[in-house]
């Protein structure tokens, strides 16, 4: 028997229930599949947007970092050739920021030629290695650059021309340079300067020791497994490897404490862990990201290997007093730099160059196979040069 209800029957209401409950659950189906799609197709569409805003600031880095480098090429050139008027075309000097600048270069064009001669070195070459980090306009034709930067100094003693000695130190520079008149300019710059306690190289009586240098001889030494591990490991994890692997890069496994006051003693300190030799205790330490006094700090990092027994003291004083017992030092001991009556720095001895004058990898700033000296000359500088106990 079929009920009317409202003029349709029961059972073809029943049947376009069932028709209803079809269509419902298909769209159910069919609804996800197209949010999915429209879903996917935003985010694909997002991930483009992405991809060349990427590629567009790839492509901005690549272009300042050919003219930054062109730059800082053109700045070698100028401080090899002593040239105090090609160095000052690259900065606007009508800025009071470009003028320190500018005059601050010229100071380190004066030092390293007073170090040079004190040395008894001529330096062949300048190279510079840069890597943008961040570029922004700042304003019509005004750029901020943010930038690692791995100089390469080439030199040779005067009685050995043919002979190539190389160093490197890194730097990060914030610089702004802007266009004018078709060039571009330095209008700032600011970087941890390598030479800043130097520059009193005129107080020394640098005749007498470039004699002494000069009339050295790199010396044969036999290094242990564990010195090589040592320097193998300071090499790589300076901040400027010549491994392009680890180029501008410490070890992860450490915190970097430059933000906290300095890296130098923890660097040294992992040097010395790391060679295998020395291990930790509960003075001279390093975990969950924090270290000791005796492990991250340049005082007591060098009290502690002292008092320790894990190294002990060949000399100490001015550069004048030192020069001569620094020739004692090999790779893996260390240099530590006293200004105003405390230990500010700590240097590891990684090599020496052609006459066996002793190279030092560090730290703040990082420096791979460095004259132990060099940046280091202003008369008030004391020297602890400390045999560590491989």
């Amino acid at each position: 028997m079929y009920y009317l209800l409202g003029g349709v029957t029961l059972s073809r209401l029943k049947f376009k229930n069932k028709y209803i409950k079809i269509i419902f659950m298909s769209l159910c189906l069919i609804l996800p599949l197209g949010l999915r799609s429209i879903i996917y197709k935003l985010n694909s569409k997002v991930s483009e947007i992405e991809a060349i805003k990427i590629d567009e600031d790839d492509q901005i880095k690549q272009q300042y970092q050919l003219l930054l480098q062109n730059l800082f090429d053109y700045r070698n050139k100028a401080i090899l050739e002593q040239n105090e008027e090609i160095l000052k075309e690259l900065y606007d000097t009508d800025k009071k920021t470009g003028l320190w600048a500018y005059e601050h270069e010229i100071k380190k064009m004066q030092y390293l030629e007073n170090w040079s001669s004190k040395q008894g070195v001529t330096f062949n070459d300048i190279k510079t290695k840069v890597k943008i980090r961040k570029v922004k306009e700042k304003e019509t034709d005004l750029y901020g650059i943010i930038c690692n930067v791995a100089t390469d100094y080439n030199y040779s003693y005067e009685n050995e021309k043919d002979v190539k000695n190389i160093f490197r130190i890194g730097t990060e520079h914030y610089l702004n340079v802007k266009i004018k008149d078709n060039q571009y300019i330095i209008t700032k710059e600011w970087y941890t300067d390598p030479f800043a306690d130097s520059l009193n190289l005129e107080n020394i009586k640098s005749d007498d020791i470039r004699s002494y240098i000069l009339a050295q001889q790199k010396p044969d030494i036999q290094l242990t497994q564990e010195q090589q591990k040592a320097i193998d490991y300071a090499h790589r994890y300076c901040g400027v490897s010549t491994e392009e692997e680890y180029e501008f890069k410490f070890n992860r496994e450490y915190k970097n404490f430059n933000p906290d006051g300095g890296d130098c003693a923890n660097f040294a300190s992992q040097i010395m862990y790391e060679s295998g030799r020395f291990k930790k205790n509960s003075i001279w330490n390093y975990n969950n990201r924090d270290g000791t006094k005796a492990w991250v700090n340049a005082q007591g990092f060098k009290n502690y290997i002292l008092n320790s027994g894990r190294g002990s003291l060949i000399c100490k004083g001015s550069y004048e007093e030192t020069y001569k017992e620094s020739y004692n030092l090999r790779p893996g001991d260390f240099v530590a730099y006293e200004k105003g009556g405390r230990i500010t720095h700590v240097s590891t001895v990684t090599g020496m160059d052609s006459k066996g004058y002793p190279l030092v990898t560090c730290h703040n700033t990082d420096r791979l196979l460095v004259p132990w000296d060099l940046g280091w000359s202003n008369k008030t500088i004391r020297f602890h040069l400390i045999r560590v106990h491989y």
